[in-house]
């Protein structure tokens, strides 16, 4: 399926001081561009009215679907300037293939993956102004909501995709910090047969009152056992997780009721190409201590989109504390995390075709 997007510049630009002035320290989520992409979706149209036009507020009624039976779903992905000034996306079709098999689960409309693609790629030109230099990005947000207007618990018969795009400054200032991760004794994030392997919403409403209870514990972030045996590792609140073994090795929790990062993907594909055996297993939490205390562990680190890799220095739970590689960073991490910005900004080798240049 394919569809022409309708082009309507915003009439009301923001200035290039006003932009340069916002793009000098964007942070990450509070900058957004001026415009967004839209397509609507019908049981009798099907997906259709494809738009790009000015930002703004969606009119929502009270009876809207999402707002009471939660289908919604969303991805994440950042488009990259090139040091020649071109724009590179990483791996949009993944995001995009991933986008519909969570409309499936969610008993959703499944957008065509060329019309993910185009909607995003669209954004991205005609909002290429507002991607930073240096260790910037465009973060693009693709999401999905239901859009009926009814009150009854049966899938909505109609959506709305839209793509908005923030600017976002280096997640880490002075390079990655290793962060402290709090153990979740009391919450689990999934099941087997639920919704964790999905990217929705509610997974990640889910996970907040977890992720306050570690601030709480002067932690950065939380990670999660699993909900049957309380005793695996599955994944942080919003990232997937690593363990490096002093043979060399790369181990990461299985898929199932995690979601399948497209960072963690491509961390197993790069780490396989470097010649090293990455393993999809099970790995406790006391395993994990184990292995911290004897040595055995040498680095643990957490990935995604925003931050690409995070090196976790140190371990706490009601149970106690550990370190890791002395609260440092490690050379596996710090090695492939480079590698895989390198590539995203092109600045080297991308051997299995990862990047789209849209410019």
């Amino acid at each position: 399926m394919s569809l022409k997007f309708d082009i309507q510049p915003t009439a009301h630009p923001t200035s290039d001081e006003v932009r340069a002035a916002r793009l000098a320290d964007p942070g990450f989520g509070r900058v957004f561009t001026d415009h967004m992409a839209i397509v609507r979706y019908d049981q009798a149209k099907g997906w259709h009215d494809a738009r790009i036009e000015a930002r703004a507020n969606f009119p929502l009624d009270p009876a809207m679907a999402v707002l009471h039976y939660a289908q919604e779903i969303f991805e994440g992905l950042k488009a990259y300037k090139r040091d020649d000034g071109g724009v590179n996306l990483f791996r949009p079709d993944a995001n995009a293939r991933r986008f519909r098999h969570s409309a499936d689960r969610m008993a959703m409309a499944q957008l065509p993956e060329d019309v993910f693609i185009e909607a995003v790629e669209q954004l991205v030109r005609i909002d290429r102004a507002w991607i930073p230099g240096g260790e910037g990005s465009l973060y693009l947000r693709p999401f999905m909501i239901a859009s009926e207007v009814f009150l009854g618990v049966k899938p909505s018969s109609e959506y709305i995709f839209a793509v908005i795009a923030s600017s976002v400054g280096s997640y880490f200032k002075g390079g990655p910090a290793p962060v402290s991760i709090w153990v979740s004794e009391n919450y689990t994030r999934a099941a087997i047969g639920g919704t964790g392997a999905v990217k929705c919403g509610g997974n990640y409403a889910a996970s907040l009152r977890a992720q306050a209870e570690a601030i709480e514990n002067g932690c950065d972030q939380v990670v999660f056992l699993d909900a049957v045996e309380r005793k695996y590792i599955e994944e942080l609140g919003g990232m997937n997780v690593f363990f490096v073994f002093d043979d060399g090795s790369l181990l990461t929790p299985p898929l199932g009721t995690i979601l399948p990062g497209i960072t963690r993907d491509s961390i197993i594909q790069l780490a396989m190409d470097a010649g090293k055996t990455v393993r999809e297993e099970p790995y406790t939490i006391e395993q994990w201590r184990a292995d911290a205390a004897s040595g055995k562990l040498k680095e643990a680190f957490a990935c995604g989109t925003a931050a690409v890799i995070s090196p976790i220095g140190k371990v706490r739970s009601a149970s106690g504390d550990f370190v890791i590689n002395g609260g440092a960073a490690g050379p596996v991490a710090m090695g492939l995390r480079k590698q895989l910005v390198d590539i995203q900004y092109g600045r080297t080798n991308d051997p299995h075709s990862w990047i789209r240049k849209v410019l």
